[in-house]
């Protein structure tokens, strides 16, 4: 069953879910990501920079811990 697409904003300094509020306050350490529309069966792991939003390498994670989040998509 496909799930709804939806936005979503995450801390990448704790990994938690924040308000749209916090996400506009702290562009910086936090990003919005449009998430579902996928099966719920297909999972896997992906890295992204906070302040860029981009993706980057487990190893940039790594690096930057205090600045990514790594997530199960």
């Amino acid at each position: 069953m496909a799930r709804k697409e939806h936005d979503v904003n995450r801390s990448a300094r704790s990994g938690r879910f924040v308000k749209e509020s916090t996400a506009e306050r702290s562009p910086r350490t936090t990003t919005t990501e449009r998430v579902g529309g996928g099966k719920s069966g297909q999972k896997r792991e992906v890295h992204r920079s906070a302040s860029t939003g981009r993706f980057v390498s487990s190893a940039t994670a790594e690096l930057h811990s205090s600045t990514t989040e790594t997530q199960r998509v």
